[in-house]
């Protein structure tokens, strides 16, 4: 039976609670990546959402573009979608955001009234089945941190540096919060996915900034911060801001696609229960010294397809939603849907969306094109000329946010191979009709994906408890 949101009062921060009314909240949810801001990993693509749509443009004509991305928005998620996570115990989505849905690049701080439509569609079908909305702007103008999911295809993290890009930013959030304002089923803004300001110096004043801004159009909402380096780090944003979450992201070394065995030895480290709980207490340390709510807003393992690698990993899982509840944190399992490395609900393979791009996906697999779910195996005779050139060479160079061999890979391989692979991507479209392209877009509607049933059975089993 459905548990309708409407006429709820909107979520506040009371100590370390997230509550309604007097009634204490826990957020148990997905985010919904790959949606209204995309993702290489969840949907096959090379290199950034940008570079993609501009490949399919060029296939398909404004005619197939057009329809293939109205259809993908529409049917990507509606109310079965939301029923399935109902049936699940859910409570709460995270939507990213990417800004271009609001505002184009030649017309800065023009919005567009659309982009509000179909975020209006999610939000009031999730509020039918008593789940609450975090709104997550997950991709900025200038870019926000270093790598894909913010649309950067360079590496350079330009937001902090660019008072313009900041700007655009907060009038944005402006016009979010006054669209938004007062409606229950909006569990809060969450304005920054995953900063990197390299330097920690902006990111506060920043905060504070934006705080501020929407607080004076919308004084109700809940805002959910995110630390600098892909929120892990919150020593650069000072005393707590009212009503605010700080939101931590606790990806496991066991779940990462190069992960070993759990418990065991991953990156050099062994990881067991007790390392993870040790980590989550870690990155969380600024809520509990602060006394603000937990909320994890990112994390989980990527699945392998190997019975028993797999098993480990939903052994991982499970131990870190133990370990949420044990310290009353709220969650958001990344990510809900996608053609199969972490999603609860996969599209399925023998798709023609999926069947069509099987060369592709083997080919970026190959390269290690994807920073996230592929490895550097089949390119290590590149790399590693290059990592034995730049440890002897510069010993000293350690670039933000994760030293010299990512930056390495994250230029050879997530950027030169991933733009390189673009028209690989597109050229397994070409010849389609308007038609054909708009049909193959219902291979992410919930009716023809499949359902991760071990993934679904954890999931319900602890939201239940």
């Amino acid at each position: 039976m459905r548990t309708s949101l409407v006429g709820s009062p909107v979520l506040r921060v009371r100590g370390t609670d997230i509550v309604a009314g007097e009634d204490r909240v826990v957020l148990r949810g997905f985010g919904l990546g790959g949606w209204m801001n995309m993702e290489n990993f969840i949907t096959g693509y090379p290199g950034t959402e940008s570079q993609q749509r501009r490949a399919l443009l060029r296939v398909w004509g404004p005619e197939g573009y057009r329809r293939f991305f109205d259809r993908f928005l529409d049917v990507f998620f509606t109310d079965a979608d939301a029923r399935f996570l109902q049936t699940l115990g859910l409570n709460s989505v995270r939507i990213p955001l990417n800004y271009r849905h609001f505002e184009d690049d030649a017309e800065p701080f023009v919005i567009r009234s659309e982009a509000f439509d179909r975020l209006d569609r999610v939000v009031e079908t999730c509020a039918r089945y008593g789940i609450y909305v975090i709104l997550d702007l997950h991709a900025l103008p200038g870019a926000q941190n270093q790598h894909w999911h913010s649309d950067n295809p360079t590496q350079w993290a330009s937001f902090w540096s660019q008072r313009g890009f900041q700007d655009r930013v907060v009038h944005l959030w402006e016009r979010i919060a006054e669209h938004y304002c007062g409606n229950a089923a909006v569990a809060g803004y969450n304005p920054v996915n995953e900063p990197g300001d390299a330097h920690g110096e902006a990111i506060g004043p920043f905060y504070r900034r934006l705080e501020a801004a929407i607080r004076a159009v919308d004084p109700e909402h809940i805002l959910f911060l995110d630390g600098n380096r892909y929120s892990t780090q919150f020593d650069q944003l000072g005393d707590p801001l009212p009503n605010c979450v700080y939101t931590a992201h606790d990806y496991a070394l066991p779940g990462f696609v190069d992960g070993g065995p759990y418990p065991g030895e991953s990156r050099g480290q062994f990881v067991d229960r007790d390392r993870v709980e040790e980590t989550f207490l870690q990155r969380t340390a600024y809520m509990r010294e602060t006394g603000t709510p937990i909320w994890v807003g990112e994390f989980g393992p990527v699945y392998t397809g190997d019975p028993k690698r797999d098993e480990e990993r939903y052994r991982l899982l499970q131990d870190q939603l133990d370990i949420y509840d044990q310290h009353d944190a709220s969650w958001a399992l990344w990510t809900y849907k996608d053609i199969g490395l972490q999603g609860v609900v996969t599209v399925d393979p023998a798709s023609e969306y999926l069947r069509r791009l099987e060369p592709v996906l083997a080919k970026k697999a190959r390269l290690g094109v994807d920073s996230w779910g592929s490895t550097a195996d089949g390119v290590r005779h590149i790399l590693d000329p290059i990592e034995d050139l730049f440890a002897e060479e510069f010993p000293d160079f350690h670039p933000y946010p994760w030293g010299a061999k990512r930056w390495i890979h994250g230029h050879v391989r997530h950027v030169m191979l991933a733009e390189a692979m673009v028209g690989d991507f597109a050229r397994a479209f070409e010849g389609m009709s308007a038609d054909e392209a708009e049909r193959l877009a219902d291979a992410f509607s919930f009716g023809h994906c499949r359902v991760r049933t071990r993934l679904a059975e954890i999931l319900g089993a602890t939201a239940r408890a």
